[in-house]
């Protein structure tokens, strides 16, 4: 057996500082490394600016290399100049990158490079990959589409870099549609779900779940209160504050808030404003090892993001047995596919009101839930990687 070997550039990772940033990339990486027929390299560039202060500080304390569940990862620091240097933030990474790389390569030659998010890991990833004279791909994730490709500075630049991919990834078919759009080559689009720990995210068993979740959490939670969950990070993409106005409506049911992020005040506030916030808890940025917890002790999952590719919390939640409430983003009809999964609904508070209130009194069998997406797992996600990657060199 050939044993392929892929340099990895991915700015989302995780690291000592933010263990719990981009954990699915590892995952990725690491179901495919856990394979015999590939090999991983990751190179996680940590911007770090002039004047390291505060969380700065923490992250250049956090660029160290080592091999992570099979991964060797390197994180080499690069000039970040923060609100301003977006523009060259894929050539001051590629200039940092490309030393690491090269040694790397000439100690152990490099079959294929990637890049995890296509800005601006996918223009640094291009540009090291002509350097060393290797075929590369990118993988589109949403956020770096929708957002980054409605710049102009990031859209030339990402147009430039996927026309020179061998092969370019989206996480749903809706977000190869946006690619396509965006000008990118249909043809090389092929669409790769994200994967599951499904040993990790399944349904737990309910007795008693609830009452030592809330123990660990320092709130108490009835076994018989409705409680909708809502996962992800507390910004205006991801709205929230929707799910808060729903939850006003709807007496005696509690919300629980999971993740961080620039709308936390803001969040907060409004739950004041609306006298709801004895029902509204912000648990921050949990243990993974905590989050398939708190989503099989939740009846719901709501999520009515504005913009997504395929969101790993929709996911996560149905593995748990858990139904979503959720907006028509990205690859939102590709797995809500039936009333066992949840509701798709309008972005406006009734509408989810609504839905979370059907879940409510008659919600469908936690089994049937999480069948619903038995298609996803590491295994599977890494043997299509792998195919679709021998494919391309």
């Amino acid at each position: 057996m050939t044993t392929r070997r892929l340099l990895s550039i991915a700015t989302l990772y995780p690291n000592a500082h933010t263990p719990q940033f981009g954990t699915f990339v590892a995952r990725s990486l690491e179901a495919l490394a856990a394979r015999d027929d590939w090999q991983v390299t990751a190179i996680n560039p940590i911007g770090i600016p002039p004047l390291a202060v505060g969380r700065y500080r923490a992250l250049a304390k956090a660029a160290f290399d080592g091999t992570e569940n099979g991964v060797e990862v390197y994180r080499p620091s690069y000039l970040l100049i923060p609100r301003v240097g977006a523009r060259i933030n894929p050539s001051m990474i590629a200039r940092a990158v490309l030393p690491l790389a090269r040694r790397l390569h000439e100690e152990r030659p490099f079959d294929l490079v990637d890049a995890q998010f296509f800005y601006p890991d996918g223009p640094a990833a291009a540009w090291i990959a002509r350097q060393l004279g290797l075929p590369y791909a990118i993988k589109a994730r949403g956020a770096d589409i929708s957002y980054w490709g409605s710049r102009t500075f990031a859209r030339e630049q990402m147009l430039e870099a996927a026309a020179g991919a061998r092969g370019l990834l989206a996480v749903s078919h809706a977000l190869k549609d946006d690619m396509v759009a965006l000008g990118m080559p249909e043809g090389r689009i092929g669409v790769h779900y994200t994967g599951l720990d499904r040993n990790r995210f399944r349904p737990l068993a309910h007795s008693g779940l609830r009452t030592k979740l809330g123990a660990s959490l320092g709130i108490a939670l009835g076994e018989k209160e409705k409680i909708v969950a809502s996962v992800g990070a507390l910004i205006d993409r991801k709205a929230q504050d929707l799910v808060i106005g729903a939850i006003a409506g709807i007496p005696g049911a509690r919300l629980l808030l999971v993740g961080k992020g620039e709308d936390e005040r803001y969040l907060r506030g409004l739950a004041r404003d609306l006298r709801v916030e004895d029902r509204v808890h912000f648990l921050g940025s949990i243990d993974h090892d905590m989050l398939p917890v708190v989503m099989s002790a939740a009846d719901v999952m709501a999520l009515p993001s504005k913009k997504e590719g395929l969101a790993n919390a929709w996911v996560e939640a149905l593995a748990c047995g858990t139904p979503v409430v959720i907006s028509d983003a990205g690859g939102a009809r590709e797995l809500v596919t039936g009333p066992d999964a949840g509701y798709i609904v309008a972005r406006d508070i009734e509408s989810i009101a609504a839905a979370l209130r059907k879940l409510f009194a008659d919600p469908p069998p936690r089994e049937r839930v999480a069948a619903t997406v038995d298609r996803f797992g590491w295994p599977a996600h890494a043997a299509e990687l792998a195919r679709r990657y021998e494919g391309l060199i």
